[in-house]
């Protein structure tokens, strides 16, 4: 219990087995309401080994707990009153917006204030990627727009994010002359990072129709139409090269794309960490909400296999396709077998660049290139696939990619599919750590 108080939202130790039902209904009605977070029930191998008799009570509330305090309602004009005055507005969409099922809501929003929008990395897919005020991703390896217009807004509305520093870059410079309303349901958040001059504290789902109701309609059409230039100026520096390339080996991007076309933007899109996640995020296309599984903030190598089959399990009408790197998937292969004995019908698709390619770019951009425990001496993962009873492909040549792609799609069991890219290649545009994100490169 003390090791886990620091990384839950709650936790309690049981140890008589009659109070078990209400421990289990207490700590599921803390997990799913307000911000959603980790509990953990401590069990005793007594009580687990007890007796009692069974009585669950579902709980819809706790005295001492106020997971989604009511929106204040001067904060609430006074967002609206910023909205109608501002002449260059972004607003920023976080996962908040996912967990709190307010899709629609904030789309009413962007209809009637005519904003533009951009995502956090966790926040993908709450808008759909051909949204005609969607401006694509924030952050540190997100799009240009975004990024470069960050000095020239006038209003950052944020809604269910909380200015993490991949999106902020140096906070010191971060929005430097635009106001900020932030809508969260976690109070601690607030202010955390960024100051804000407008805090709406509340279930955004109830929050953003009181802020629609209170604009008036907009026409930003011009102000994204500067958001559209800086997405040609992007195309030609870096998309061109990352999704058609001329020559060389197969590249990232090429392969993301070569898949969301396959899928038509409509797949579950998980991943790793690393390179690989990256292009994932940037080229894979959504249609619909809850269409992307990724680790945040707590980002670790090895998340996307137990997490497809996660998604998978969790959302079986829908394809589920996973993108992992050479390192990452060896670090919970394992989970190959839970794919075999379970039958989980999961797509993989495996970058392979031989190279711990995230930690490689870094090396060689800000070390010199002294490369140092990145390179990869890989097993045959075919032999691995086969054994554990997966189907698989391996594909070095781009005219053969969108054959086995098709394969993969058409096959009704789990699939590995081993693209072998080009070893050195680096993820771009990239705003160095600690550095402006309007400071974004391109080499």
């Amino acid at each position: 219990v003390g090791i886990t108080q620091a990384v839950t939202k709650w936790n309690c130790q049981v140890k008589r087995t009659e109070d078990i039902p209400a421990a289990i209904a207490k700590a599921f009605y803390i997990a799913r309401s307000g911000r959603p977070g980790p509990v953990v029930v401590d069990i005793t191998k007594d009580a687990q080994c007890g007796t009692a008799p069974f009585r669950y009570e579902k709980i819809t509330s706790i005295r001492s707990y106020l997971p989604a305090p009511a929106p204040d309602a001067e904060r609430i004009a006074e967002a609206a009153r910023l909205i109608n005055q501002s002449r260059r507005p972004l607003v920023m969409v976080g996962q908040g917006v996912i967990l709190g099922n307010a899709e629609t809501e904030l789309r009413a929003l962007l209809d009637k204030s005519g904003m533009p929008a951009a995502s956090t990395l966790l926040g993908l897919s709450a808008l759909p990627t051909d949204h005609p005020q969607n401006v694509g991703m924030l952050g540190m390896h997100g799009n240009y727009g975004p990024n470069i217009k960050n000095q020239e807004c006038d209003l950052l509305v944020a809604v269910g994010m909380r200015f993490d520093d991949r999106v902020t870059g140096n906070p010191a410079h971060f929005g430097a002359n635009a106001k900020v309303i932030h809508l969260e349901i976690d109070p601690a958040e607030i202010g955390k990072i960024i100051p804000a001059d407008v805090a709406v504290v509340g279930d955004v789902k109830r929050s953003l129709p009181l802020i629609t109701e209170r604009i008036r309609k907009r026409d930003h059409s011009q102000w994204i139409a500067g958001f559209r230039a800086c997405d040609q100026i992007e195309y030609e520096a870096v998309i061109r090269k990352a999704v058609h390339p001329a020559e060389g080996r197969i590249r990232m991007g090429e392969a993301v794309a070569a898949v969301a076309r396959a899928y038509r933007n409509d797949a579950v899109l998980v991943t790793d960490v690393g390179q690989q996640q990256m292009n994932a995020a940037r080229y894979f296309g959504f249609r619909r909400t809850r269409s992307v599984v990724t680790s945040g903030g707590l980002g670790t190598m090895g998340f996307g296999l137990p997490a497809a089959i996660g998604a998978k399990l969790g959302a079986p009408d829908r394809e589920v396709v996973l993108f992992a790197g050479d390192g990452g998937l060896q670090m919970t292969i394992q989970e190959l077998g839970t794919i075999f004995q379970s039958k989980i019908p999961v797509k993989i698709v495996l970058l392979n660049n031989s190279f711990l390619g995230m930690v490689r770019q870094w090396q060689e951009l800000f070390y010199d290139r002294r490369y140092s425990f990145t390179e990869m001496v890989n097993p045959d993962f075919g032999l691995i696939a086969r054994g554990n009873g997966l189907s698989y492909r391996c594909v070095e040549r781009r005219e053969e990619l969108d054959e086995v792609i098709a394969a993969m799609k058409a096959s009704e069991g789990a699939f590995l599919l081993e693209v072998r890219v080009e070893g050195e290649e680096n993820i771009f545009p990239m705003v160095p750590a600690g550095a402006p994100v309007s400071e974004i490169r391109f080499e």
